[in-house]
């Protein structure tokens, strides 16, 4: 009766930071038991934690090799982190509500459209019904895919094993694998198949387009016109940012290899940049160019209501459109015949210069602390704070204390800027007057 009351005077936003803490902290103790790691000794509380954040954040940084360091007990938890982070904690508390049978309430409503962006309550349990579906089709066929390679290079039962692990991960955009550091570590090893890298970039693009984008695809099809204006920016953006950076990589580096696997690791980096964490090229060998675009991409990330993180698509679009509006000199905010609301606008402006405060402030006490370039800690900042997983071998050799930065970032960039804001006050005051106009000049 207590717990209930106190989540009655809670806020949906407030709920859902509460719920990612909680399963960090769930998934941090049993990382830290004997049966988690392969010596029996239990994880360090650094090492456990850090993996807890980073599998629920659906990032993908590590500070140990998940294939060497971690049991089978301690890969299925980071598993199970992994697809409870990608989903929502919300919505799997939901799911379980609906699936006991019992009563949804309103509360319980209210929070699941805050946690995956719906746009009205009305709706959620179809809707959460059309998610669970999605993503069980989604990842049980990715790892149909993914096994015949699996099992001809491990065997039945360590190959069936790292195809569920590679397709969840890769659906959920986290970004861990079970490799180790064969052929060179993550999928590298497989650069140049074609089938794994299509069936990972599917799976990633699929889970970065976000359930309402697919909830709206199902009903519509190819009908494009009968398209929400969300899912037609969000198609265009994710077209746009995957084909553009994808020949930039492709004329940009020359990895020594045939012109067949030069596509195949281009396609994969500028897919796998944005937010999913996997690659099948060094990202050390990169040039300064490659990884100004691979910051860029970090920080976009997916669509809202998604397993990826990033500032989203919809707020890059809505800020280019605010800019073109002014350049343009006009009023509103417009595209595809519609008007974006100003108080849209004002949240993306919000969001933008939040990442950006948080990217360049953690960035330089990285680099003070660690004594690393300024450039590599972006790269590793930005991987964190869009829950990436790219690295450049930084993460496991910084001190404690940037780590506990990183992680604050993955936290950060997982519940959302505004989920983040909105807990911090219990709700919106209206002011009772407006204050005079004082006006200054910009530009």
């Amino acid at each position: 009766m207590n717990i209930t009351h106190l989540l009655g005077r809670l806020s949906s936003f407030q709920i859902i930071v509460l719920s990612f803490a909680l399963l960090i902290g769930c998934g941090a103790l049993l990382l830290m038991t004997p049966l988690a790691t392969q010596s029996g000794q239990g994880a360090t509380p650094m090492a456990a934690l850090f993996t807890a954040v980073s599998a629920s954040c659906v990032t993908g940084l590590t500070v140990v090799d998940t294939a060497s360091y971690w049991s089978l007990f301690g890969q299925c938890v980071i598993l199970l982190l992994i697809q409870i982070g990608g989903l929502g904690v919300v919505t799997m508390a939901v799911a379980i509500t609906v699936g006991t049978g019992r009563h949804v309430s309103l509360m319980q409503r209210s929070t699941m459209q805050d946690a995956i962006s719906a746009t009205q309550v009305g709706g959620i349990v179809r809707l959460l019904r059309f998610i669970l579906k999605f993503t069980a089709g989604v990842e049980l066929l990715g790892a149909l895919l993914l096994m015949p390679v699996f099992v001809k290079d491990y065997g039945w039962a360590q190959g069936i094993w790292m195809a569920f692990f590679h397709a969840i991960s890769a659906f959920c955009n986290a970004g861990f694998d079970i490799m180790g550091t064969r052929g060179g570590g993550s999928l590298m090893a497989y650069a140049a198949d074609p089938l794994v890298n299509l069936t990972i970039m599917g799976l990633i693009v699929a889970g970065g387009l976000g359930f309402l984008t697919w909830a709206d695809l199902s009903v519509n099809h190819f009908h494009w016109r009968k398209w929400s204006l969300q899912t037609r920016i969000i198609m265009g953006m994710t077209i746009v940012l995957i084909f553009v950076p994808a020949v930039i990589f492709y004329t940009q580096e020359t990895m020594g290899s045939s012109a067949g696997m030069h596509f195949w690791q281009s396609l994969f980096q500028s897919v796998t940049t944005r937010t999913a964490g996997f690659n099948t090229m060094d990202i050390e060998d990169l040039s300064e160019g490659s990884r100004c675009i691979m910051i860029i991409l970090m920080l976009t990330g997916g669509a809202p209501g998604s397993t990826a993180g990033g500032i989203k698509t919809t707020t890059a679009f809505a800020l280019f459109m605010a800019m073109l509006a002014v350049l343009r000199m006009r009023d509103d905010v417009e595209c595809s015949a519609r008007r974006i609301p100003t108080e849209t606008v004002r949240q993306a402006l919000a969001i933008f210069l939040m990442y950006l405060f948080l990217f360049f402030g953690t960035s330089i006490c990285i680099g003070f602390l660690d004594h690393v370039s300024m450039f590599d800690a972006m790269v590793e900042v930005s991987s964190a704070l869009g829950t990436v997983g790219l690295s450049i071998g930084l993460t496991e050799n910084l001190c404690p204390f940037s780590k506990c930065l990183l992680m604050f970032l993955m936290y950060f960039g997982r519940v959302g800027a505004l989920t983040m804001i909105y807990a911090l006050h219990r709700r919106r005051k209206a002011a009772p007057c407006r204050l005079p106009v004082g006006k200054i000049t910009v530009g």
